[in-house]
């Protein structure tokens, strides 16, 4: 992790960082470059956000800087919080003032006083997040780590600067931050650190679930998720945000049989899906995708344990979730239900010798996600076993071979039957009934069938028999 002072300077050597530096000196400010902008220098991450903190007026020293770069410069103030925030070429630079911090026990909110910077890096979350770099031009580009957050960068280390139980306490969403980071960085969380999370779990509960699903989301889309997902389990903090996940854990055995431990195995497929894939709705249908197997598991002399229709329970179980964990309910919750719901269906055209009906209806059910839900299932594989894992893998090329060659010849992804229920109502003179479903089901599963082709002329004559069974004419102003 180790930088020269000369490399570090060279690292603030865009005009930005020497602008705010003059115009603090202007203004007889002490300002600094502080947090994640500074850790992430020395982690060689790029980064977008700049926290700039000074020794005064830190809303004054913004209006100062956007005077300076001209009128077209847009700043966001928030005096109830005493920051300003402006945008220059792509980065976000927040202006905030030296501060001290103390809390009362039912509240993360803050009761704030100015205050020194060593205030100010006294009330950080974590040593890797407390340097500051000064940028004011007599002291330009000089480095203050007063906990040893370097060290702990070249440890791998997740450690809080003052006592963590105060730490966590005071402000519980730290305790996800340090797992959140952990999980990002592939850093460990000190001892200390660690067992103080577990003695304060159930701080949680007074952090909103908004604030909760934001670091759960950025731990599911961390290079690898389970090591997150782990920690908030051995520390207790999943059971409380997240129980039904936690319900997942465990083997049971009758009669010399066992089932696998599906969070771990939900775990696996996470971590396998994230080597494919950042989409984060695609990743929580890894996390859900078993979901419903605790309350579908039943015993059977003659299978052994059953898990019959997890994927369709589990399609239901994902709103009830979603809306819990403060997750959109919009088309990204429909497109998770829908890969849960589906994600056994490749497996079962694998099974069923991939008939050209089964891969039509998949097609038609799954539309322009097919390609997600097959990245899912194969996800899915997670036997220790070498061989059993290239045989399903060369299962399901076979799979994504038939969902090709039936659409380019059937063209029935997101299809829409040719013939629609209004077209029905006015051939038939039928207001709105039950007979026009019937009737469109008819001609769709036909089409899926391949009893005749996605076209008008076939679907009109299939639709013309089907309905003279139901004993229905087609209406003369029509004929």
């Amino acid at each position: 992790m180790y930088i020269t002072p000369e490399d570090l300077k060279a690292r603030f050597s865009d005009k930005i960082f020497h602008l705010i530096g003059e115009t603090a000196d202007k203004l007889g400010l002490e300002c600094y470059v502080i947090g994640g902008y500074v850790r992430d220098i020395f982690l060689h991450r790029p980064s977008k956000d700049i926290d700039i903190v000074t020794v005064g007026r830190g809303i004054e020293l913004a209006e100062a800087v956007a005077a300076v770069l001209g009128p077209k410069t847009h700043i966001a103030v928030f005096k109830n919080f005493g920051t300003a925030q402006l945008k220059y070429k792509g980065l976000e630079i927040e202006f905030v003032g030296a501060r001290k911090e103390s809390y009362q026990r039912d509240s993360r909110k803050p009761i704030v006083e100015d205050g020194t910077l060593k205030d100010d890096q006294n009330r950080r979350d974590f040593t890797i997040n407390a340097l500051a770099v000064c940028i004011n031009k007599a002291r330009f580009g000089e480095l203050l780590d007063p906990f040893g957050g370097l060290e702990d960068m070249d440890n791998l280390t997740i450690r809080t600067p003052l006592d963590p139980d105060i730490t966590f306490s005071d402000d519980p969403l730290r305790m996800m931050r340090a797992i959140r980071f952990s999980a990002q960085l592939g850093f460990d969380i000190e001892p200390a650190s660690f067992d103080a999370i577990t003695r304060n779990k159930e701080r949680i509960k007074i952090v909103s679930q908004e604030r909760i699903i934001d670091e759960l989301n950025k731990i599911v889309l961390s290079p690898k998720p389970s090591i997150g997902f782990l920690q908030l389990e051995q520390t207790g903090l999943l059971e409380i945000i997240f129980p039904e996940l936690v319900a997942l854990k465990g083997i049971e055995t009758k009669e010399g049989i066992g089932h696998k431990d599906n969070f771990y195995h939900t775990l696996m497929v996470l971590d396998n899906i994230a080597l494919k894939t950042d989409n984060l709705w695609l990743r929580w249908a890894a996390v859900l995708h078993d979901i419903a197997k605790p309350a579908t598991k039943r015993w059977d002399n003659r299978l052994g344990w059953t898990f019959h229709n997890h994927n369709f329970i589990g399609g239901k179980m994902v709103p009830k979730i979603f809306n819990r964990l403060k997750l959109p309910l919009n088309e990204k919750m429909k497109y998770v239900q829908k890969l849960v719901d589906l994600h056994m269906r490749p497996q079962v055209l694998v099974d069923e010798d991939i008939s050209d009906s089964a891969v039509r209806r998949l097609l038609f059910e799954a539309g322009d996600d097919v390609d997600d839900l097959m990245t899912l299932c194969e996800a899915d594989i997670t036997s220790k076993n070498p061989n059993k894992v290239q045989r399903y893998l060369q299962n399901f090329d076979k799979v994504r071979h038939k969902l090709k060659e039936i659409e380019e010849k059937d063209h029935v992804r997101n299809f829409q039957p040719p013939i629609d229920g209004d077209e029905i109502m006015k051939l038939f003179g039928l207001p709105p009934s039950k007979e026009i479903g019937i009737l469109k089901s008819a001609v769709k599963d036909a089409i899926l069938d391949g009893i005749i082709p996605n076209e008008y002329d076939a679907a009109y004559d299939y639709l013309l028999k089907e309905a003279a069974r139901l004993g229905l004419t087609v209406n003369k102003k029509n004929d």
